[in-house]
């Protein structure tokens, strides 16, 4: 019976299909597309195989580092390692491009913002549906409440809040990016001040948030932001030349069952 995936080699070395499949595991695709992983594996995996024979015939021996505390390199990956850092040298960051990048678009590169904010909490587990669809039309009910007649908001949160805050009105206080669940933040992002929204749902349940005041962050002086840049620009010029790298190795390598060139 002919094989559903073709065999992969690289100058003649098969790749173990056992490894393709194990590496699949780590490339998602698709719902009800697995040969998406797999294809994206045995790119991987014929690619690191070009590498490796191209480490070894030039006479590199494997010398691992630690990557991480307590965790070292394998002798294949120290043998990549090594040869990218003999054969690639990356384009030098041009710090007049740098402080271009930043003069054309410095809104960019603000402080976060603040946000003074107050909420009313109608706590509900996440996995208890009765509760969670309670949580939902007694919030509903208090913001129309509170549409109505926004002076109710300390009266409501005081009686009606699951979150310890109701004891100040519900007020938490200056809130920036990450201090607060997504869901919260992104409610966050789109009021204006004084606005009262909700119900926004988190796991937590049913909020309802009063913005009372909004500080946008100021844009930070090029010298703050320049090591930041500079490292982006590093990476992105050692990934170009990597590239162009493996570009070359790959004219000159066989490879079949597998389209190195389209990955």
């Amino acid at each position: 019976m002919k094989p559903l995936l073709p065999p992969v080699s690289v100058n003649g070395v098969t790749i173990d299909p056992a490894r393709i499949a194990a590496e699949a595991q780590m490339h998602p695709a698709p719902k009800g597309k697995p040969g998406l992983a797999w294809r994206s594996a045995a790119q991987a995996l014929a690619l690191r195989e070009v590498l490796l024979q191209k480490a070894r015939a030039v006479g590199l021996t494997p010398d691992p580092q630690e990557s991480a505390p307590g965790q070292w390199e394998t002798e294949e990956e120290a043998l990549i390692r090594q040869l990218l850092e003999q054969a690639v040298t990356p384009e030098p960051v041009d710090d007049a491009a740098l402080r271009a990048l930043y003069d054309s678009e410095p809104n960019r590169f603000r402080a976060p913002p603040l946000w003074d904010v107050a909420h009313i909490l109608f706590a509900a587990p996440e996995e208890e549906t009765e509760a969670r669809q309670k949580a939902r039309a007694l919030s509903g009910v208090a913001l129309a409440s509170l549409l109505d007649r926004p002076a109710l908001w300390d009266q409501i949160a005081r009686e009606q809040s699951a979150c310890s805050s109701r004891a100040h009105g519900g007020r938490l206080g200056q809130v920036g990016p990450g201090d607060t669940v997504p869901a919260f933040e992104r409610a966050l992002r789109v009021m204006d001040e004084g606005q009262i929204a909700g119900p926004v749902e988190t796991p937590f349940g049913f909020h309802l948030i009063r913005l009372d005041a909004f500080a946008l962050g100021d844009v930070l002086p090029f010298a703050v932001v320049a090591p930041r840049l500079r490292l982006a620009a590093e990476k992105s010029a050692w990934v170009h030349a990597v590239r162009a790298y493996a570009e070359t190795l790959l004219q000159s390598a066989q490879v079949e069952g597998v389209n190195l060139k389209a990955a």
